[in-house]
């Protein structure tokens, strides 16, 4: 059995907010002569300068989750047929405050998910962190979780998707630090630790340093882009590796999720005021039949 997915990974620049016309050729440039039913990736704040290289106040580009983006996002991905994270932007919530959020969008032209980003990087990011994770199914191939830039440093947010059965974690960049080669390591050993694919799309100069990156299960490098050159990264991943290297463990011998089971005594967890209960002990279940576009919940998805 094979679960493919074709991945179109934009490492580019940032662009003004208002830029939407910019953005649609871009996205139809890269889209050009590659798979249909591509998932295509933009860094975060793709849609976020004043000026190259600058990113824009919070406030000066934020819009309601259904703006004018949101129509243009939408007309793309269902003219285009295609999976789409244009990356993130800033949006102006219902409460007032504005988050630093990553939709994803159908080919059929739907907003599956908007994923607010749990942990700015502060003191420097001033947005308000969103309060859960998300996941959002591709019908007959599988589930992938998203996840924004910092986030990568904290491994609970990538070990919760992968529990919440994401078996590609998308993570959208904008890292234009020296701590790139850190980031590198943390998606890398993200993978191996949730035993999942992480794509990690980060902005190309002026805008950030580049270095985007795709790691499969076993954290090995598939392909990455060597300098912050305005680049795409593309391949077809078979998910069905990720249920390959849990069933063999990774190298053929570690196996995560096996690791707890029912009748072990629960492990508590003061750190987080709850614990490891063996009887929750593994990631969901894929969801792979056919059928309309959803985004799926477990738990803390709301």
């Amino acid at each position: 059995m094979s679960r493919p997915l074709p991945l179109i990974l934009a490492q580019a620049p940032g662009r003004p907010a208002d830029d939407l016309s910019g953005f649609a050729a871009d996205v139809e440039r890269r889209v050009r002569l590659r798979a249909p039913g591509a998932l295509v990736v933009y860094p975060e704040l793709h849609l976020g300068e004043s000026a190259p290289g600058v990113p824009a106040a919070p406030e000066d580009a934020a819009e309601p989750a259904d703006g004018k983006r949101d129509t243009v996002f939408s007309q793309l991905a269902g003219d285009l047929g295609i999976w789409l994270v244009p990356g993130s932007v800033y949006e102006r919530g219902g409460d007032g405050h504005v988050y630093n959020t990553a939709p994803v969008y159908s080919p059929e032209g739907e907003r599956l998910a908007a994923y607010r980003k749990i942990c700015p990087w502060r003191p420097y990011e001033t947005t308000r962190p969103g309060s859960r994770f998300q996941v959002v199914d591709l019908p007959g191939t599988g589930r992938i979780g998203i996840s924004v830039c910092y986030d990568t440093w904290f491994p609970e947010i990538s070990r919760h998707l992968a529990w919440m059965g994401a078996e590609l974690i998308v993570n959208v960049v904008r890292t234009a630090t020296s701590d790139r080669a850190q980031e590198e390591v943390l998606n890398r050993a993200n993978a191996i630790a949730n035993q999942v694919f992480v794509a990690s799309v980060n902005s190309a100069a002026p805008s950030g340093v580049g270095r985007s990156l795709l790691a499969d299960p076993q954290g090995t490098v598939r392909s990455q882009a060597p300098d912050d050159g305005d680049s795409t990264l593309t391949d077809v991943v078979d998910l069905d590796e990720v249920t390959n290297v849990r069933r063999y463990g990774t190298a053929g011998l570690n196996r995560v999720w096996e690791q707890f089971r029912p009748g072990d005594p629960a492990l508590e967890l003061p750190l987080y005021g709850g614990r490891i209960d063996p009887a929750t002990w593994a990631p969901a279940t894929r969801a792979v039949l056919p059928g309309p576009a959803r985004p799926v919940r477990r738990l803390c998805d709301e």
